[in-house]
Formats: C-alpha cells, sequence, structure tokens
C-alpha cells in the first residue's frame, strides 16, 4: 500500500512506531505515533499520514529511532528530536525536543544510525561517536555510563559505516571486517559466545561484508558476492537459516538460505527482510502479523518472496 500524501519521497527509515522519510530537496517528513513528540511537529499528535518536520532545514540523511528521530544536514551537523530520557538527542542534558535541536559538540557526521534510546555518527575520517542510553555497553564506550553528547567509541578503529539498534551497535571497517559491541545474550555480537562487550568486537567467521545492519535480536551483513549471513536470536526464524526456536540461536554468522543474492538486508528483530541484486523483495521470521507480505500469516525460517511484485 503506498503512503499517503502527495509528498515524493526519495529515502526513508523506519522507527519503532513512527516512519520519516527526506524528498529529494531535503525536507523531513514523518508519520505514526507520536509520543514525546518523536515526528518533530512540534506537538505530540500522531499522523496516520506525513507531515513536514517543524522548521526550515534541509537534510541529506533521516534516521528514525524507538522514541526519537535524528537527521544530518549538507554541513554534518546533526539535529535530532523526541524523547531524551537517556541522552539521545545528543543535547547535553535529558530534555525533550519536539521539534529539531542540534547536537552538542561541534562535530561534523558524514553518516548517522538513531536505534532504540542511542545514536551513532561517522565523521568523514570515519571515527566513531555515540550517545544515549549506556546500560549494555552499547554505545561502545567501553562501560555502562550513559552519554549526553557524542563520546568517541573506544578501539582507534576506523569505519565505514554504523548500524545501532536498541541494544547493540555494529561497525564495518573499509575492509569490510565487521565489528560488534553492546547486549550479546542471544549471540547477536557474533563472538562466539553470549557474552556482552563494552567495546567494539571483531565478528567471528572469517567474512567480509559489504553492509551490515544491527537490529534488536539480530545482526546480518551482505558479503560483496550477495550472500547474506545473519547471527544471533532465532526464535521465529529470523536468521533465515532454516532453523527456528529458543535453542536456535546462533553466536557465529550463518548463511541466509535460498542461494539468494542481495543487494541489502535490514531487521527489525522479529523478522528480516532482504532485497536481491535483482530488485526482488524477500522476508523471513515471524509473520503472525503479515510482515512476511508474503499473503500469508505463517513464519517462514527461510527467506519467502514478498507477494505482488513484477
Amino acid at each position: 500500500m503506498a503512503v499517503a500524501g502527495a509528498v515524493a519521497l526519495a529515502s526513508l527509515s523506519g522507527g519503532a512506531f513512527h516512519s520519516c522519510g527526506l524528498t529529494t530537496g531535503g525536507a523531513a517528513y514523518c508519520w505514526g505515533s507520536n509520543g514525546f513528540g518523536v515526528l518533530g511537529t512540534g506537538d505530540t499528535v500522531p499522523h496516520a499520514a506525513p507531515v513536514a518536520v517543524a522548521g526550515t532545514l534541509s537534510f541529506t540523511a533521516i534516521s528514525a529511532g524507538g522514541d526519537h528521530s535524528c537527521a544530518l544536514t549538507s554541513a554534518g551537523a546533526v539535529y535530532c528530536w523526541g524523547a531524551n530520557g537517556s541522552g539521545e538527542l545528543g543535547t547535553g542534558d535529558t530534555t525533550t525536543h519536539l521539534t529539531p535541536i542540534a547536537v552538542a559538540g561541534g562535530l561534523k557526521f558524514a553518516t548517522l544510525s538513531a536505534g532504540g534510546a542511542i545514536t551513532c555518527g561517522l565523521t568523514a575520517s570515519g571515527t566513531a561517536y555515540c550517545w544515549g542510553w549506556n546500560g549494555l555497553g552499547q554505545l561502545g564506550t567501553g562501560d555502562t555510563v550513559s552519554r549526553l553528547a557524542p563520546t568517541l567509541v573506544t578501539g582507534n578503529l576506523t569505519f565505514a559505516m554504523l548500524s545501532a539498534s536498541a541494544t547493540h551497535a555494529c561497525g564495518l571497517t573499509s575492509t569490510g571486517i565487521a565489528y560488534c559491541w553492546g547486549y550479546n545474550a542471544d549471540g547477536e555480537l557474533a563472538t562466539g559466545d553470549t557474552l556482552p562487550r563494552t567495546a567494539p568486537t571483531a565478528v567471528t567467521g572469517g567474512h567480509t561484508y559489504a553492509s551490515v545492519n544491527a537490529a534488536r535480536f539480530t545482526t546480518c551483513g551482505v558479503a560483496p558476492g550477495g550472500a547474506a549471513f545473519c547471527w544471533g536470536g532465532n526464535q521465529v526464524g529470523q536468521l533465515g537459516n532454516g532453523a527456528s526456536g529458543a535453542g536456535a540461536y546462533s553466536s557465529t554468522p550463518v548463511a541466509v538460505g535460498g542461494g539468494l543474492s542481495f543487494a541489502a538486508v535490514s531487521g527489525s528483530g522479529r523478522h528480516t527482510c532482504g532485497l536481491t541484486t535483482g530488485s526482488v523483495a524477500y522476508c523471513w521470521g515471524r509473520n503472525r502479523e503479515g510482515q512476511l507480505g508474503d499473503s500469508v500469516t505463517v513464519n517462514s525460517a527461510v527467506p519467502a518472496r514478498v507477494a505482488n511484485q513484477p
């Protein structure tokens, strides 16, 4: 179903209970639940169709988290809005903001990723900073102290991309080596165990990746040749390797079944979707609410082709 309204969007980001997008001109629109002002409209009224984020700022990237959203300007400044109880807006305080407010510190970022109650960003040189809730070590600062402003990720690593979830984050170096940190009870850090890490730790398995995506219980990566690998929780088949159940989690990368070649993979925690190099969408995992889009409501532990595609 097409998103309502006459707004033409060039990019999208889905959060816990809201979504945001940017037009080709950089105008930000959000829709969905609006608790804590996560839509950036200056109020807390929910909207079932896209509404413009307040202000006149133009953005090049946007990321929707749990109850907050952040966006990046062409000059590298990050603005955030919504909940701020753990400092996820990066403003140096814990005050909720209903409209975009600049992240403190004066740093310039090239990319950003909002997840749960944390936000992470990369500078142009590949230096990683995170801020917000850190009770599980998901900021990668070597401790579990929450931060109200951007704080350097420990380890002296240089990353090409970052992906943050509610409880863990992962980064990818320019040579394709993946590192993860934070919560690990389901093996989502791929360290070969289920021990949490407060600093970046290399993903096991010997694979290199072109992209990596951190979700609530899982992480997935796409290799340069298009093969997809996932690791972490697998209660409902969200790893896509044909297994499911409480004991089916994997603390090392496992290949997604089906022999498909993917351009991108993105997970929500209970289900995962991927777009093949031929632009065909597949999803796997929980399907009780029809989130796999395959016209049924049966869980699938292997990629299921999304219905109504050419």
